[in-house]
């Protein structure tokens, strides 16, 4: 039987772009062919997708890696190469995704939701590219641009619309395989359900899905007993069904009293949970007998073992769905939308090098060959229109400081960088 993961680690990576062509007509009777060096296709971008096909984060767990396609690299006669096809990873349904600071970057609630994860790096252009009336005969190209790349964290909260909340071995799992097909685990002794369980229930022809969320613990909302794993599955239910136990043999503690503890973790944990519609049940009035703990326990008596109550428990319930669905909004998708910078930045690193930030600016250097003469020229030109050399005069930039852009490092001459550049770390 596979595992249920609800928390995940997940690594990212859009396909790399792939490289221009260098190259140059060769037919018969013309002399001197012009460049016809073809683009670089575009790498894959990664997506993340929620899906009922999906239970649980499992997929991730040992194999943590995803990476789109690349793209294919241009060739001679202007052929582009062909771009990379992206990668669609598929999540379940309330599935937050982080990134490794801790920060939220989306929130796949429901079927179909799609988030941009990486992107794909874009194809370099072949020489016939940078064919111009000062340069008849390019023989340079760009590479392709690397794919976006990090860590993810995912984490799940189970979309439900009834959790059931109980003390450990309060009879929430025979409730919940006696009222729909879900097959839980169950076994006289504490902690039996380490992971929780949907089921689809239907009442008179109306659906809703129920939830057995592992059992809670005084201390649960401070992490005792994963007290935090387990309450986070109950945030999104619309119904709260609290289960206090009746039999005097399971535990010493009252039916208030442990409806006491339920409701003070759930508020502990989250405030807003105490509002939420709810209905207090007391199970196993089969094996309380006579003997009920808290004999003036006056709230609905169920027994899932023999049925006994289940049926007026189970309308009640869809009820209190019925209006809550009415009353609440579902919840909505929450997707961080990441806007490209624009124009170029300087800041100062902390060894005193100048530091060039901007897309544009990165990529001019990154994915050209700076051995190539043409290609420094180039890439000098490039860095001039993009605004580089006055937003150095303006930080404060010297004769011999070090500039870096992107992953290289230049020497600052003259108000300009001196295009020599080699790779930090070589």
């Amino acid at each position: 039987m596979s595992a249920f993961v609800d928390e995940a680690h997940l690594n990212v990576r859009g396909g790399d772009g792939g490289a221009g062509a260098v190259s140059f007509r060769r037919e018969a009777h013309v002399a001197k062919g012009g460049p016809d060096g073809g683009d670089g296709g575009k790498g894959g971008d990664l997506w993340l997708y929620a899906s009922r096909e999906v239970a649980s984060l499992l997929a991730f767990r040992d194999h943590p890696h995803r990476r789109a396609t690349s793209g294919t690299h241009g060739m001679g006669r202007a052929r582009h190469g062909a771009s990379g096809a992206d990668l669609r990873v598929a999540v379940p349904e309330g599935t937050i995704v982080k990134d490794a600071a801790g920060n939220v970057l989306a929130d796949l609630v429901h079927e179909g939701d799609s988030w941009l994860a990486a992107r794909g790096g874009r194809g370099g252009r072949g020489n016939a590219r940078f064919l111009s009336n000062r340069r008849r005969a390019p023989s340079f190209a760009e590479q392709g641009e690397e794919g976006e790349e990090q860590w993810l964290y995912l984490e799940l909260k189970l979309m439900a619309d009834v959790a059931l909340v109980g003390f450990p071995n309060a009879g929430k799992s025979t409730l919940i395989s006696r009222v729909s097909a879900a097959k839980p685990k169950i076994a006289d002794y504490p902690f039996t359900t380490l992971e929780p369980h949907l089921g689809v229930v239907v009442v008179d022809g109306f659906e809703f899905v129920m939830a057995d969320i592992p059992g809670l613990i005084e201390g649960a909302s401070e992490g005792k007993g994963l007290g935090h794993q387990f309450l986070r599955h109950i945030e999104r239910a619309r119904v709260l069904l609290v289960l206090v136990d009746l039999a005097p043999s399971t535990h010493d503690t009252p039916p208030d009293e442990q409806e006491r503890v339920l409701l003070q973790e759930l508020g502990l944990h989250r405030p807003e949970l105490l509002e939420r519609p709810r209905l207090v049940v007391g199970t196993k009035a089969d094996a309380a007998g006579v003997h009920i703990q808290g004999s003036d326990f006056d709230g609905l008596r169920i027994s899932a073992v023999t049925g006994a109550g289940v049926p007026d428990l189970l309308h009640r319930t869809a009820g209190l769905v019925a209006e809550a669905r009415a009353e609440l909004p579902a919840p909505e998708t929450y997707i961080v939308h990441r806007p490209e910078p624009e124009g170029v930045q300087v800041e100062r690193a902390d060894d005193g090098a100048y530091v060039v930030l901007g897309k544009p600016a990165e990529r001019a250097v990154a994915v050209n060959d700076l051995t190539n003469p043409e290609a420094l020229a180039y890439v000098r030109h490039r860095l001039t229109r993009l605004g580089v050399d006055r937003a150095l005069v303006r930080a404060g930039a010297r004769q011999g400081d070090l500039v870096r852009v992107g992953g290289f490092e230049f020497e600052y001459v003259d108000q300009e960088i001196e295009v020599q550049g080699r790779r930090r770390g070589r």
